[in-house]
């Protein structure tokens, strides 16, 4: 008995730990997300809307985790398909951004955009290491790592953009930018995704495997 409560409550431990982290990276990107999209809205940039829906991904992301922490496999699993495809669902809604601005043009303000995305890229380092010791953990812990680790390549693209922007006074940079973080997107979703549906495969099996 004394081994089992033992047990217990080392994984209590685990489980508040990933809460108590899950909260702090939540409300960070749940933040930066407005912060972000007022900021990319203003500035006429594909780049930083695109980074800021990528924001509120990993917010729902984060909010999903916390659902899961403690919870079954089943549940785990199902936290990250829905998150895998909110996720996908953001990447077309910045893709048509994208092609609207191309088609309407736009004039993104660099020095906006450049200020931001460097203070997205601090708050998203600051992510990184908070999960960087949980990054081995269950699927949706493992997923929110792998979200803030994207983040940082996002935000590197748009301050490089947005010194394209100034230094060639054109939009194109701006709209590549959008496009690439799209697909950086779609690929981490997809993975998710794929990840989440074996999961639930193997869990099925089990079940299958207990009935018969």
């Amino acid at each position: 008995m004394s081994s089992c409560c033992g047990i217990d409550d080392t994984q209590t431990k685990i489980d508040n730990a990933q809460r108590k982290l899950l909260w702090t990276v939540l409300v960070l990107n749940a933040v930066m997300f407005f912060v972000e999209f007022i900021a990319g809205w203003l500035a006429q940039s594909s780049g930083l809307i695109a980074d800021s829906l990528d924001m509120l991904a990993d917010a729902l992301v984060y909010s999903a985790s916390l659902y899961a922490v403690g919870k079954s496999l089943k549940h785990k699993a199902n936290a990250a398909l829905l998150n895998g495809t909110m996720q996908l669902v953001l990447a077309s809604v910045v893709i048509i951004d994208v092609v609207k601005r191309a088609i309407f043009g736009s004039a993104p303000n660099a020095d906006m955009m450049l200020s931001v995305a460097i203070l997205a890229l601090v708050v998203n380092v600051i992510c990184f290491g908070l999960l960087f010791r949980f990054r081995n953990g269950d699927l949706n812990i493992r997923a929110s790592w792998i979200c803030s680790r994207n983040d940082m390549l996002m935000n590197t693209g748009v301050i490089i953009s947005a010194l394209l922007v100034s230094s060639q006074n054109a939009a194109w940079p701006d709209l590549l930018v959008g496009l690439i973080i799209a697909a950086i997107v779609i690929v981490s979703a997809i993975g998710i995704v794929r990840n989440a549906l074996q999961v639930r495969r193997g869990e099925a099996d089990k079940i299958n495997d207990c009935c018969s």
